[in-house]
């Protein structure tokens, strides 16, 4: 590009930027750009013809203003005009002024176009390098119809000149991925090829990031690239650094072409031709060899492009998986860098070993680093790291290593980052079941996976371990065993009462023959931990003491006297008591043998793909999860078995992980009401599974089917003109929002969504970000607020508009208004849908509106506090929950929560200091409900209990459940 000649100091403008510097407060500075939009204007609409220089300063003006935040609604003609200019300067800041401020959809686009079409016709140089940055630059569907035909013939021409090449190739790298469907090369796709054999490297390096994508999309048309960037990159891996001096970084001959180059290969299988493929194989092991040598410059940059290069040639060998010497040498050379001082070093090495760990090749040479892993998990300081160390992990696994990866992985847990524990989790219930030679080891290692991280294990585990239980007979004694000593332990997470009794309402007989463990022993042991549990836990353990009337008649008076109870049958849980009220009827009126028949034993569970597995797959995302077969890839892209017999035999004699019961068996639910009839009665498995019943989504669809709830699938619908299925709602994010109002709500590889919330008494207002985290525009996108019924009739929800189109790397925002009308439970849905590659996506999430958002904290004396303590005394005015933390029991942490919550913090309140009391009122549109509560940590027993008291029964429960979930 021309240097700006000193003539061209626009002093107007510096004087300008001056004094805007030297203003002492925003009002000074609103007042001088005011006065200097006056000038230009006048300037502008003078009968005085302004020269170029003028209207280029005042376009330069008007552009530093609008990047100080203020709107610019005039000069945009004068802007176009300076495009006609011969002066480079001039034409210089015209182009700049409509990249920035122009849009797609102004009356001036067209006389603009006509513009860059006269200047790439033009043959000057600079005027074309100008047009085609500000074609790249705005990247607009119109600018891609308006060009998309004449850029390639500019690319490909004999006498364009080499920095107009380069200029070219990325503004249609740029189109192309705005625009995909509209920039085609079509006649041109050879000749766009064989620019990588052009002798300017620059032009080289465009060219690949243009064919690189275009190979994406169409990999047929561009396959003839393969042998020519295998050409250029063996001459630049042999070339010494003098060769390319322009083009040497560090040392480093051309890094950056050489990664683009590798990355272009990635697009394809390794070449047929072995000529070709032996020369790559050369480059390849050259890169290999100089990454070897002593570095040549102890600066950082020299490390930097050397290893960057090694680490693509690397992803290039893993994604051939064909040359074995090279497969082993590549994770010999990584497990050099699991060492090295560098953190990002260590977190490339052990991400390319997950992949390495993968090949039927180099899992072996992958193994030997099991120690070096190891010791990264135990000492790393950065937890991207340890994450990956446990992926590897994951990946290295097999028979041989599979007891001490699961014990590491179990070691590691106990003080594992909250944010990767779940899926820690699962890895271990995954491989611990896979690679159960022994499934008392299995039994064992779940049990003790629940004790150190109960909070962490979701149902898919829990129930997973049934299933294996159940199907295999030769361990249901030893797991009734194993869980009765568990629940013996004076604390226990309620996931373990969940699985105790589960397994002793079904196996408790084949440990009742000892006198520690005799029937009536089980049933205070399960009893003793009820008035810990959940009611969905409650449930569960009701079902099983009907269990335990049919196993052990002895201890059946115990028994309906605990279901004759008040607390049961009068209990304020519709489900608890209506299960008490069945069971103790169906006890005192069924005989002997229609106990048997309803009560048996639970029949095998057919076999299918694990959940489990399905849940990491879906918490990795698509593409990033380590195989764990014994399969490993061969050479055709096939698996075959690597463990021989003992392999097959094993897979053969026991449930594989991939597989998780069919259609005939119900999931564990938690609040559908059991229903005894004489239907029921005479059916093939009368009541199999009296401990958890049919899902609610079973009932509903049809109630003589049972579906498959342990997978992830869903049952196919039964006319090919189904309607298309409803997207699950997300709810991840929902607790986390409780105590906040900002923060991000959902997220995956195509969307972010992010959220701002504001209250005020019964009003709220939501802005909810949408981010496009693609290059690709989101089409048709449209976002709405659903609720059911009911909830219409207690929150209005007002949505806004949101623009149809987000531009790749662009972010639109959507305000919801909110009015709280009436006191309520659920939460509306915010639905979104758009088109991303040709392809629907329907996304739909649970909104974070919750009742406790409508509080206004209430300051209160002590003598006020207990005063209306008490004129709250009534039964239905009060709810207690007494839980043990989820999170390490902080005063500061618990301080902030409650303030989040809503209510105000009264401190000297309660007598004794560590207690926490908070007042505060919710405001509706109809009413106003107070709100006391106090929350009382037991560092000692690591539990809380948390008391409210309002005037409404149904706030005190629903804000009772919101709060305690937050500790």
């Amino acid at each position: 590009m021309p240097a700006v000649s000193k003539g061209d100091g626009m002093r107007g403008l510096a004087v300008f930027i001056s004094d805007i510097r030297n203003c002492k407060s925003k009002e000074a500075e609103i007042k001088r750009i005011n006065k200097e939009l006056a000038n230009i204007r006048s300037k502008f609409k003078g009968d005085k013809a302004l020269d170029g220089y003028s209207k280029k300063k005042y376009v330069c003006k008007l552009l530093f203003i609008f990047l100080l935040g203020h709107d610019i609604d005039f000069g945009h003609m004068e802007a176009v005009n300076l495009l006609s200019s011969n002066k480079y300067t001039e034409k210089q800041i015209g182009y700049l002024f409509i990249s920035v401020l122009v849009n797609s959809n102004s009356d001036l686009i067209r006389l603009i176009n006509n513009a860059i079409k006269n200047d790439l016709s033009s043959r000057n140089p600079t005027f074309m390098n100008l047009a085609l940055h500000c074609i790249a630059n705005v990247g607009s569907r119109e600018m891609a119809e308006a060009f998309a035909t004449d850029i390639p013939r500019i690319l490909v021409a004999g006498d364009t000149m080499d920095s107009v090449k380069q200029s070219a190739a990325l503004c249609l790298l740029r189109l192309n991925r705005t625009s995909p469907d509209l920039v085609c090369m079509g006649e041109w796709t050879s000749r766009v090829v064989h620019l990588l054999n052009d002798q300017h490297l620059g032009v080289v390096t465009a060219a690949t990031s243009l064919i690189s994508r275009l190979a994406q999309k169409s990999p047929d048309e561009f396959k003839t690239s393969v042998s020519l960037a295998v050409a250029r990159l063996s001459r630049i891996v042999t070339s010494a650094s003098i060769d390319l001096q322009d083009y040497t970084y560090y040392f480093v001959a051309a890094p950056w072409l050489s990664v683009k180059l590798l990355r272009l290969l990635q697009c394809y299988p390794p070449p047929e031709d072995t000529a070709l493929r032996s020369r790559l194989t050369e480059c390849v092991e050259t890169i290999l060899n100089k990454a070897q040598d002593p570095p040549k410059s102890k600066k950082v940059q020299h490390s930097n492009a050397k290893n960057a290069v090694l680490f693509e040639a690397i992803s290039l060998i893993i994604h051939h998986d064909s040359e074995p010497t090279l497969l082993v040498r590549a994770c010999n050379q990584l497990g050099q860098f699991l060492q090295h001082r560098e953190t990002n070093l260590r977190y490339l090495a052990l991400e390319s070993m997950c992949t390495l760990a993968s090949s039927e090749f180099s899992h072996e040479a992958v193994k030997t680093h099991i120690d070096t892993v190891i010791n990264a998990l135990k000492t790393e300081r950065d937890v991207s790291v340890r994450q990956r160390a446990v992926d590897l992990l994951y990946a290295m696994c097999d028979r041989s290593n599979a007891k001490q990866i699961v014990a590491e992985m179990l070691s590691y847990l106990e003080n594992a980052d909250y944010s990767i524990r779940e899926e820690i989790v699962l890895k271990v219930a995954i491989l611990a079941e896979k690679y159960a030679v022994d499934y008392t080891w299995y039994v064992d290692t779940i049990l003790n996976l629940i004790r150190l991280a109960g909070d962490h294990v979701s149902e898919e585990v829990w129930y997973r371990v049934i299933q294996i239980v159940i199907n295999r007979d030769d361990v249901q004694g030893y797991a009734a065993k194993t869980v009765f000593e568990a629940l013996q332990a004076p604390a226990c997470h309620e996931n373990l009462v969940k699985v105790g009794g589960y397994i002793l309402g079904e196996f408790g007989n084949l440990i009742a023959g000892d006198p520690r463990s005799s029937p009536l022993v089980q049933f205070n042991l399960l009893h003793s931990k009820f008035h810990l549990c959940s009611v969905p836990t409650r449930a569960l353990l009701l079902s099983a003491y009907i269990k335990f009337i049919n196993l052990f008649p002895e201890v059946k008076g115990t028994i309906q006297a605990v279901l004759r109870s008040d607390s049961q049958l009068r209990n304020a849980d519709v489900e608890l008591q209506q299960r008490a009220v069945e069971y103790l009827r169906l006890s005192c009126i069924a005989t002997t043998d229609i106990l048997a028949t309803v009560l048996e034993e639970m029949p095998p569970f057919p076999e299918r793909e694990s959940s489990i597995l399905a849940k990491l797959k879906k918490k990795k995302g698509p593409g990033n999860l380590p195989g764990i077969d014994d399969t490993r890839r061969n050479v055709n892209g096939a698996t075959e078995h690597c463990n021989g017999e003992n392999g097959a035999a094993a897979a053969t004699s026991s449930p594989s992980l991939m597989m998780a019961p069919l259609a005939n068996r119900p999931r564990p639910a938690h609040s559908v009401p059991i229903m005894l009839s004489a239907g029921t009665m005479n059916s093939a498995h009368p009541f199999n599974d009296l401990l958890n019943l049919n899902s609610p989504a079973a009932a509903a669809a049809n109630s003589s089917l049972l579906v498959d709830v342990f997978s992830d699938a869903t049952p196919e619908p039964a006319s090919a003109f189904a309607s298309p299925p409803v997207p699950d709602v997300s709810d991840e994010s929902f607790g986390r929002f409780v105590c906040k109002n900002n923060g991000v709500l959902y997220e995956n590889h195509l969307l972010q969504i992010g959220l701002k919330s504001e209250y005020r008494q019964n009003l709220g207002r939501m802005y909810v970000f949408f981010g496009n985290k693609t290059s690709s525009q989101f089409l048709g996108f449209s976002s709405s607020v659903t609720s059911d019924d009911t909830l219409q009739t207690h929150v209005n929800v007002h949505a806004k508009a949101v623009d149809p189109v987000i531009e790749g790397g662009a972010q639109v925002q959507q305000v919801l208004n909110i009015e709280c009308v009436a006191e309520f439970n659920d939460a509306p849905l915010l639905n979104i849908q758009f088109r991303y590659g040709g392809a629907a996506q329907n996304i739909s999430i649970k909104l974070p509106v919750m009742l406790n958002k409508f509080f206004q904290p209430t300051e209160m004396t002590t003598q006020d506090f207990f005063q209306r303590w008490k004129q709250l005394g009534l039964p239905q005015q009060e709810v207690q929950k007494i839980f043990k933390p989820k999170h390490p029991m902080d005063t500061e942490v618990t301080k902030a929560k409650i303030l989040g919550f809503g209510v105000a913090l009264l401190e000297s309140v309660d007598p004794n200091a560590a207690n926490f009391v908070g007042a505060g009122v919710v405001h509706t549109k109809t009413s106003q409900v107070g709100c006391l509560l106090r929350l009382e940590p037991n560092t000692q027993a690591q539990m809380y209990r948390l008391t409210l008291r309002t005037s409404r029964d149904t706030v005190s429960q629903r804000l009772c459940d919101l709060l305690s979930d937050q500790f």
